[in-house]
């Protein structure tokens, strides 16, 4: 796995890259996290295989803090660095993966990557305006600090641990560590650009995607809620349902590294048909 930097509209951005040179993938972290997040796939006998290329958005990880905050930490303004990062790197043709708030940037982006193979999102709930939040995620409190500028040690601590499946004995200090270097103006915006138009309607953009769009759940998902994913209308599903894996909560790319990888190459693989 190497580190590297690129420049993206005079924004500093750190990304991971794996050693693979088969086809590609372009991993989205989700709110306060980073590209570290995805070690376990970049670091895979799948990333020995394939072209996989993780971000640190924005505030987020190794990256630059927004130069334009109001601008860049919304999801048009994560998606415009996604896609600049594709063009740089010559991933326009790659799946491209969102984990959380990466899975409503990747649908953000959707449009402006027409030669994307395909999309694969999971712990996102696809929104509308004005979002149904309490139909889309579930009632826990740590919910309430996504969108916080200050978090203190205690609020940090049960915000990781609520993408964990519940009961988890141990928290991944990468989780820790993501969050107490988050810009804390990037859960702030974010919460400020849910607006009228601040943001594409997601269940419009997963109704008349035309490449393949996989849906991926931890079946101990503490934050997002299947049944409101499951009731919407996704012609291009994969396998033409979500895919459930188990012993997982909101972050099954790290807890079922295994279940999680043999799902994404199976994607790459199909997509590339």
């Amino acid at each position: 796995m190497q580190k590297q930097t690129v420049q993206i509209n005079s924004h500093t951005i750190t990304f991971y890259e794996s050693t693979g040179t088969g086809r590609a993938a372009l991993l989205v972290h989700g709110n306060s996290s980073s590209g570290l997040s995805f070690r376990h796939q970049l670091e895979s006998p799948l990333g020995k295989k394939h072209r996989l290329v993780a971000i640190d958005l924005p505030g987020h990880g190794q990256s630059q803090p927004a130069i334009e905050p109001q601008s860049l930490y919304t999801l048009p303004g994560y998606a415009s660095i996604v896609i600049g990062l594709a063009e740089q790197l010559g991933l326009n043709d790659a799946v491209f993966v969102g984990w959380s708030l990466g899975g409503h940037i990747v649908l953000e982006a959707s449009a402006q990557l027409p030669k994307a193979a395909g999309f694969m999102i999971f712990g996102t709930p696809p929104l509308a305006f004005p979002p149904a939040m309490a139909e889309a995620f579930l009632p826990h409190p740590a919910m309430a600090a996504s969108f916080k500028a200050e978090l203190t040690e205690t609020e940090m601590d049960a915000y990781a641990t609520a993408f964990f499946k519940p009961n988890t004995p141990y928290i991944p200090e990468t989780f820790k560590a993501d969050l107490r270097r988050t810009d804390g103006q990037a859960r702030s915006g974010l919460a400020s650009s849910i607006r009228p138009n601040g943001y594409r309607d997601e269940i419009e953009v997963a109704a008349h995607l035309t490449v393949p769009l996989a849906v991926l759940h931890g079946e101990q998902e503490q934050l997002v809620n299947a049944t409101y994913i499951r009731a919407l209308t996704m012609p291009t599903l994969w396998r033409n349902e979500v895919q459930t894996i188990p012993d997982a909560g909101h972050a099954p790319h790290w807890e079922q590294p295994g279940q999680f990888n043999t799902l994404l190459e199976a994607f790459i693989q199909e997509c590339a048909r």
